[in-house]
């Protein structure tokens, strides 16, 4: 009969990955990649391979002063950047402006015309009334981009759902509103998205910086391609031959691509959650659903009697109460010191949990963010397999790998394992949405030669 050890390791081999596994799971991304940016297969991609129409890099020689807009949530932030030739960073000064919930969900123009008043608000505070800026939006709600400074809202999402707006170009909007208000001097010149935002935060540190990635509550990664292998482009085939791709790669094997790889737990949060059967990459790697993993693996060993003396706890039967968050506290904790883990189990009802159970526990963690840590690295080397360089860096944002001790390290490990002889540094990328957006705006002057 087997023993408790060998009962909790069967549970927990699934989220091992070995090498054999991890070059087959790279394979089948760089075949959906491929799927994505051909125009007759886009259609059929899961992974869509949208194409972003940022053109470059920061080079060093970007210089000024402009204005970003971040928009995400109930909150929006205003910040104005100030780029010095040459610089490594940015000087940067920012507020932040809740959005009332009557704007939220009332009309287009309402919502637009409250953005710019608390962005004239903003300028006037800086003492920047009277110059000509530059402006770049930042606007994390999924859109089809038309052009660098043109973006049509596909759908709201986050409890937003202002009449008017969907079905439209958002940067038209804001020029509406500010035009209203009697401001010429503000100028759109680009809409981002977070994920690029994060790779060209990192730009001015590091002119290799090709690669974004956003592993936090959800996951998603740009990078730039060769504009020869992007047969969806819609714009202009001129210097320079490329363009930055936002993957939105969270879909990834919503066709089934994972389904031998995917353990029950994986199906459990797919079938309870409110995108049933979409986002499958993003749910076995992502902030949002790793704690509840955990959770439900906890909760089979209960089960079978192999922690907390098969005696559950309300908590531990309720969706959403083992946190993230604690992941990453658990795996934290010193060698031998228990202390942590305890609190969080007696948190969650657990008092009468042994230190032989938080072993498990920490055990369980470790599984769980290994294999989300060996499924991003997967999906990174892929790129830059693809992409070929000797040398390339990724900027990185998100929760998971700021917050996860051992995140980093797993990556570093994994994509040099996986990658030919391309020398790859990870990177924190700092205020992607804000930063990021600035310096796609400040790009965009550079190459249009009205820097301001």
């Amino acid at each position: 009969m087997a023993s408790k050890e060998e009962k909790i390791d069967l549970i927990l081999r699934p989220f091992q990955y070995d090498n054999d596994t991890l070059h087959d799971i790279m394979g089948r991304m760089t075949r959906e990649m491929e799927k994505g940016l051909k125009k007759e297969t886009n259609p059929d991609a899961t992974v869509i391979m949208l194409a972003t129409y940022v053109r470059a890099v920061p080079d060093g020689t970007e210089s000024g002063d402009f204005l970003a807009l971040d928009l995400g949530g109930s909150n929006f932030r205003v910040l104005h950047v100030h780029i010095e030739k040459g610089a490594k960073d940015v000087r940067l000064q920012s507020d932040t402006y809740a959005i009332p919930e009557d704007i939220m969900t009332g009309s287009g123009d309402q919502l637009f015309d409250y953005i710019a008043e608390c962005m004239d608000r903003f300028i006037d505070k800086i003492k920047m009334k009277g110059k000509k800026l530059a402006l770049g939006f930042t606007f994390s709600f999924p859109c089809k981009q038309r052009g660098l400074d043109s973006a049509t809202l596909i759908k709201w999402t986050k409890g937003f759902s202002a009449s008017g707006v969907e079905g439209e170009d958002v940067a038209q909007l804001l020029r509406d509103a500010i035009k209203r208000r009697g401001n010429s001097d503000v100028e759109v010149v680009a809409v981002v998205n977070d994920t690029v935002g994060t790779m060209m935060a990192c730009g001015l540190a590091d002119h290799d910086c090709l690669i974004g990635l956003i592993v936090g509550t959800g996951s998603n990664a740009c990078y730039m391609e060769k504009l020869e292998n992007v047969e969806i482009w819609e714009g202009e085939r001129n210097e320079p031959n490329q363009v930055v791709v936002n993957m939105e790669w969270g879909a990834f094997a919503e066709d089934g691509a994972l389904d031998d790889l995917r353990t029950t737990y994986d199906r459990e949060i797919d079938e309870h959650s409110i995108n049933k059967g979409q986002q499958i990459y993003e749910k076995m790697i992502s902030g949002m659903y790793m704690g509840e993993l955990v959770r439900l693996v906890l909760l089979e060993m209960t089960k079978q009697m192999l922690v907390f003396g098969g005696r559950t706890s309300p908590d531990l039967e309720t969706r959403g109460k083992f946190e993230t968050k604690f992941v990453s506290q658990i795996e934290e904790e010193p060698i031998g010191d228990m202390g942590p883990t305890l609190k969080i189990l007696h948190g969650l009802g657990l008092k009468h949990a042994t230190e032989s159970d938080c072993t498990t526990v920490k055990e369980v963690c470790r599984a769980v963010s290994t294999r989300a840590a060996h499924l991003v690295s997967a999906g990174i080397a892929a790129i830059i397999n693809k992409m070929g360089r000797e040398r390339v860096a990724v900027g990185v944002d998100g929760s998971v790998y700021k917050y996860h001790p051992h995140f980093k390290e797993l990556m570093t490990n994994t994509i040099d394992k996986l990658t030919n002889n391309c020398d790859v540094k990870l990177m924190l990328s700092e205020d992607g949405s804000g930063k990021g957006a600035a310096l796609v705006t400040a790009v965009a002057c550079r190459l249009a030669g009205k820097a301001s």
